[in-house]
């Protein structure tokens, strides 16, 4: 199996391939039909980057929504707003306040990749493997895209398996 690190940069480029604007309309509509996300009120969301999957039309919802905004080894859970700021990672975070987690009722987290038994592959940080497991009772999804579902990936102790995954 190939480890983490090769896998990232495999899977960076084939993502470059795809259609990511169909592909995510797709999947935002399987989330809006979905009953986790029709049960939640307070959602944390991830502003996407080039190449991931496009949720914010999920911002037309009547839902309350929420971004990370990155703070040392941790996220921070921030309402969303009209200001984003670029952060040092290319990534487009709040400027809003943070707020207790303990609000929300969904967590939709990105990856590159997930497998069969709700693993996924991140970016690398372990940002939202210490997120979640501090908050291991809200239920999370990971919008990805089909060609991204692995039988298995490389997966260490602290990897934290996600509740669901949608896929276009």
């Amino acid at each position: 199996m190939e480890n983490k690190t090769e896998l990232r940069n495999k899977l960076k480029q084939l993502r470059k391939e795809l259609d990511i604007s169909d592909k995510s309309k797709i999947i935002s509509e399987k989330i809006k039909a979905s009953e986790i996300f029709q049960n939640s009120e307070h959602i944390m969301l991830f502003y996407p980057t080039k190449y991931e999957v496009n949720l914010l039309d999920l911002l037309d919802e009547n839902k309350t929504f929420y971004f990370p905004r990155v703070d040392g080894d941790n996220l921070l859970v921030c309402p969303n707003c009209s200001e984003f700021i670029k952060s040092d990672f290319n990534i487009y975070e709040p400027c809003s306040e943070p707020v207790s987690p303990d609000i929300l009722d969904l967590i939709i987290v990105p990856a590159l990749a997930v497998d069969k038994a709700h693993y996924r592959l991140g970016y690398g940080g372990g940002y939202y493997d210490r997120f979640l497991g501090k908050y291991p009772n809200i239920p999370t999804l990971t919008p990805i895209f089909k060609e991204f579902i692995r039988d298995e990936l490389p997966k260490y102790d602290y990897d934290i398996k996600i509740n669901y995954i949608c896929s276009d």
